[in-house]
């Protein structure tokens, strides 16, 4: 069966087919290095970290290119914030985003380019098309003829007549349409600068991945990579930049993930509402934040808050409860009858088929991470009628063992569950009981008074225990499953 990915130059989902047949080539535009990487950048990594992951499951050969942007107006001006080169800037929070990246267990892609070891090919890029007339120097800049590529907006579904009207355009003497956009800019005072056929200076934003793509994959590849943001104009001016040097298609995918928000805002350092990578792995496993990026499907918004981290943790945690009981099993007896349904041992069986439907659909993590959910939930059914019964069968044993190798294989292509499970939930524990005055033991004779309590129908006893949890720090949360505790965090 074939993998379904949406592409937004067609809007529509469409076979994956690569250029040579079983290895997808894949770019993906990567940061600005100025600041620290907010949990929006840790969408972006883990998405694309996936569907290599799962690119590769499916038994593809994958060459991954991520840049770095490590010249640009942002880094310039932080750099003299701060006084120091620009190029030191920009090396420290390259260092610092791998900090993160492998913090999150996020694998290393197979090249890493960086602008400014790419100047003279964005030199070469940029003169062929002054020679096809599609971009001309200005006073030390150069600027990209928009009119001259019919197909400009095609990406972002927009017309040029009406970009140039709904557009904010600042008056720029030295442009022939309001609409051309940079591929060079003349050096200023103090300004990293390089020579060049136009003069010192640097190059744009957007001419860089467009040589960079060109010099490791050459005119087209298979999928081009990253958010929503970049769709215009980022990835629209690729597109003219590449199209109109090479005159051919310049990806034939072009797959972009939505925004995190918060309180349906999207989170930007523009904006001042973001929650940087490490402050989130101060308090949350690194998994746990894997599970509330892959709640959504790559492509939906995705809203941080408080609730949606504690509901990840709780699904974490019950995924790692379930293997570290199937791990205590003993195996059973050949004589003994099974306890197990026809229809929970067919479900079982199907985990993997059902996983991967769901990601052959579009990297559908949330329906695959739904398949897990359900999985764990029949293994812990068939665990509870084990427990009744005098010595379980090895066929029921087997299956179990069996289903939860299967998770675990499948749990790796989202980066869930990597650590030894009674690791991870004796970890877990210690850590959240740190620095409160309260036992597990004693959260647990609570938990057992308040489920008596809402037994017998007394909800105003269940309530006081409930705000005498709160009142030490701890929050219940019931599910299907009984009642969890998590202790309460603030930002």
């Amino acid at each position: 069966m074939a993998i379904n990915v949406y592409n937004t130059l067609t809007g529509k989902k469409e076979p994956l087919k690569p250029i040579e047949p079983g290895h997808i080539k894949l770019y993906v535009c990567g940061i600005t290095s100025y600041d620290y990487c907010h949990i929006g950048h840790a969408r972006s990594s883990l998405a694309f970290d996936m569907v290599v992951k799962y690119l590769k499951f499916r038994d593809y050969k994958v060459t991954y290119v991520r840049n770095f942007t490590d010249i640009d107006d942002k880094i310039i001006a932080r750099a003299h914030e701060q006084g120091i080169p620009a190029e030191e800037l920009a090396q420290k929070f390259i260092d610092e985003f791998y900090i993160d990246m492998d913090g999150l267990g996020i694998a290393r892609p197979d090249l890493e380019p960086k602008a400014t070891e790419h100047v003279q090919d964005m030199i070469d890029l940029i003169q062929e098309l002054i020679d096809k007339d599609m971009a001309y120097p200005s006073a030390g800049d150069v600027y990209y003829v928009v009119e001259a590529f019919p197909e400009y907006g095609k990406l972002s579904h927009r017309n040029l007549d009406d970009m140039q009207a709904g557009a904010r355009i600042s008056v720029n003497d030295q442009k022939k349409h309001p609409m051309d956009f940079t591929l060079w800019k003349a050096a200023k005072p103090g300004e990293p600068a390089w020579d060049s056929p136009w003069g010192p200076g640097r190059p744009g934003w957007h001419i860089e991945c467009s040589a960079m793509s060109k010099k490791y994959f050459g005119t087209t590849f298979d999928i081009h990579g990253g958010g929503k943001d970049l769709i215009f104009p980022h990835h629209e001016n690729e597109i003219a930049q590449s199209e109109g040097a090479s005159g051919k298609s310049y990806a034939n995918t072009w797959i972009h993930h939505g925004f995190v928000t918060i309180k349906d805002e999207k989170m930007s350092k523009s904006l001042g509402n973001f929650l940087t990578i490490r402050d989130i792995r101060r308090q949350y496993h690194a998994e746990i934040l894997r599970v509330f990026i892959f709640s959504a499907q790559y492509r939906n918004p995705l809203d941080f808050s408080e609730v949606a981290m504690q509901d990840a943790e709780a699904g974490l945690v019950r995924l790692y409860e379930c293997v570290a009981q199937v791990d205590k099993l003993i195996d059973g007896s050949a004589s003994c009858e099974s306890v197990v349904s026809d229809k929970d041992a067919n479900k079982l069986d199907a985990i993997e088929k059902r996983f991967t439907q769901a990601m052959d659909n579009d990297f559908n993590t949330a329906q695959s991470l739904g398949v897990l959910f359900d999985a764990v939930k029949i293994i812990n059914r068939i665990q509870k009628a084990l427990s009744l019964s005098d010595s379980p069968a090895s066929s029921d044993t087997k299956l179990l063992k069996d289903s939860i190798l299967t998770i675990k294989h499948l749990a790796t292509i989202l980066g869930l569950l990597q650590d030894d499970a009674a690791s991870f939930l004796r970890a877990r524990k210690e850590k959240m009981l740190e620095g409160l005055n309260i036992t597990e033991n004693e959260i647990l004779k609570y938990i057992e008074a308040r489920r008596t309590a809402r037994a017998n129908k007394d909800y105003a006893k269940s309530d006081e225990i409930r705000d005498i949890l709160l009142e030490k720090g701890i929050l219940l949360k019931d599910g299907a499953d009984g009642t969890g505790w998590f202790v309460q965090r603030s930002h």
